[in-house]
């Protein structure tokens, strides 16, 4: 039986504190669309937080529609990423840009950062 690509709670960054210490000891990664701020962790699994703000992404709906995209990408490659805390924001470019395009973007960058930080 196949193993089911979930994204638990555990596997997302929730608390301020998390996203502040990645945001000063991270890594930044980026393209004309995200970018991801890639920081070790020693809890043995990768862990997202997202910052999509009104400014690059829009209303409640593109924001929510590009929440979507990310985690679903996440979800996808999680398991060829290494144990790190993962930040991503969007840039106002990703409004007017398919979802197909956005699923690139981002697996080019879940790329470079198992590339980077392994």
């Amino acid at each position: 039986m196949q193993e089911r690509l979930t994204l638990p709670v555990r596997l997302r960054l929730r608390r301020k504190s998390d996203f502040d210490s990645a945001y000063a000891r991270g890594r930044r990664l980026n393209d004309g669309f995200f970018t991801v701020i890639a920081t070790a962790n020693d809890l043995g699994a990768p862990r997202l937080g997202l910052a999509v703000a009104v400014r690059a992404a829009g209303g409640a709906v593109a924001r929510n529609r590009l929440r979507r995209i990310i985690r679903e990408s996440f979800r996808l490659h999680q398991r060829s990423l290494p144990a790190c805390d993962l930040v991503v924001s969007v840039r106002p470019r990703t409004r007017e840009v398919p979802a197909r395009t956005l699923h690139e973007s981002l697996a080019a960058l879940w790329h470079r950062v198992a590339e980077g930080t392994s």
